[in-house]
């Protein structure tokens, strides 16, 4: 018999740490390669790990709770075969050695980290708060103490100080948003303005208090501060898609045979934004300072809900260069495995554009907020049969026509309500101008 370590998996450009949530596996069982053995969160998406052997869980490394560094060993895999064949997990190996090395680095800068007030920086305070190495790396190097490290708010699981938590009060630190506990007692983060401050909740006795998830704590942050950034402004247009759903109807059947996918609008309506985004680029920008980013890709954000009433935005990457086939396999794919919990952090990156159906529960339009950093985003309403003037040889008439209202919600610092206006007119038009004989 043999072992291998199994270490933290690179999940993305820019993330360097996951902390794990939960194994989905105990020690002992039979595991198969690329089983979901543990499920782990990033700052980007929680997501399940595959096992990289296929054997017997031997032993775990790495609790849950824990943050654990890329390349570091979570856990130990007892795999079939001689041990001649696989290098034991103590054993040396040249390309680990790096890994190691830095590891043994910072348990060493751990073991002499200490505070201002010359005590060192536990793994656990007295409090039985825990402090990942990153986080008690970047107190040692700018002499926070472990009183406080204590006072900050962490938003991790079990109100962890994240590295994002302590950069940013060392960043309040230093332009005086933030004081040592010598100065104040168990300083607190920087509260909003008393014009912003929430209103205090008055709690009876027979209410019900839940927590905020990690999630739902990151959304909230997130929306506010949109909200803050961007000046919004929403267009409303109702479009007429009596062709869309005639063609739909007609085509759904053989499109389900030969793809083996179903043919929602969903994908339909995307290829008609991606169209008008190329003939109104300025919607597809960023902005950085005083300039204005011009993105060449036209990455399609989808909001996407989540079982747990969550909401999450995988992106379809290069949406122009796809097909209506392509757009639909993504769609139906990236949907799918949002509600499994398998996204990878490199799908929730680089959107350019993001849309929002909120048709899918009913609402016939929404204002939807910016998703950060771009400018607009688009919602789409239910599709509904109405009673509508038909012009005709005849003259005009009443008929049955199937309606939706498309809500363009933009960032009035860069788009103005001619271009806002204009591209959202621009979707209708496609839709309404859409090839009944159009093939799959």
């Amino acid at each position: 018999m043999a072992t291998v370590e199994m270490v933290m998996p690179k999940m993305g450009e820019s993330v360097m740490e996951g902390t794990v949530l939960a194994w989905l596996k105990n020690v002992g069982e039979t595991i198969e390669e690329d089983e979901s053995i543990l499920e782990v969160a990033t700052d980007k998406v929680d997501t399940e790990i595959p096992a990289t052997h296929a054997g017997v869980l031997k032993e775990v490394l790495a609790q849950e709770g824990d943050v654990v560094e890329v390349g570091k060993p979570i856990a130990i895999i007892e795999t079939e075969g001689d041990s001649n064949g696989a290098a034991p997990a103590e054993s040396p190996k040249e390309e680990p050695a790096p890994v190691e090395q830095a590891e043994a680095m910072v348990e060493t800068a751990m073991s002499t980290a200490s505070s201002s007030n010359g005590t060192a920086v536990p793994r656990t305070s007295d409090s039985g708060k825990f402090f990942s190495p990153l986080v008690r790396s970047i107190a040692k190097e700018e002499g926070i103490s472990v009183a406080e490290l204590e006072s900050i708010n962490g938003t991790g699981k079990d109100g962890r100080v994240t590295k994002n938590d302590i950069l940013s009060y060392v960043e309040n630190r230093k332009s005086g948003g933030a004081t040592t506990p010598s100065a104040q007692p168990a300083a607190a983060p920087a509260m909003p303005s008393a014009s912003h401050q929430p209103m205090p909740v008055a709690v009876d006795g027979g209410d019900e208090i839940i927590e905020m998830d990690r999630m739902r704590k990151m959304i909230a942050e997130r929306m506010v501060a949109s909200k803050h950034i961007s000046p919004h402004v929403t267009s409303f247009v109702e479009a007429d898609v009596t062709k869309v759903v005639a063609w739909r109807n007609k085509v759904k059947n053989e499109f389900l045979n030969r793809e083996s996918e179903k043919l929602t609008f969903t994908p339909i309506l995307i290829e008609a934004i991606v169209r008008a985004i190329k003939d109104f680029p300025m919607i597809n920008v960023q902005v950085d300072g005083n300039n204005i980013v011009k993105k060449k890709a036209i990455n399609i954000g989808m909001a996407t809900a989540l079982p747990t009433g969550n909401l999450i935005v995988p992106v379809i990457h290069n949406a122009d260069q796809l097909s209506l086939v392509g757009i639909t396999k993504k769609v139906n794919d990236l949907a799918k495995r949002a509600r499994e919990n398998k996204l990878k952090p490199d799908e929730l990156q680089g959107g350019t554009y993001t849309v929002s159906n909120v048709g899918s529960f009913g609402n016939v339009m929404g204002t939807p907020i910016i998703m950060q950093p771009q400018v607009a985003i688009m919602a789409l309403g239910a599709i509904q049969k109405k009673p509508s003037v038909v012009e005709t040889p005849e003259g005009d008439m009443i008929g049955i026509r199937s309606k939706m209202f498309l809500s363009h919600s933009y960032d009035h610092r860069i788009v103005d309500g001619a271009l806002g206006g204009m591209f959202v007119r621009k979707v209708a038009d496609y839709l309404e101008e859409y090839d009944l004989n159009r093939g799959i």
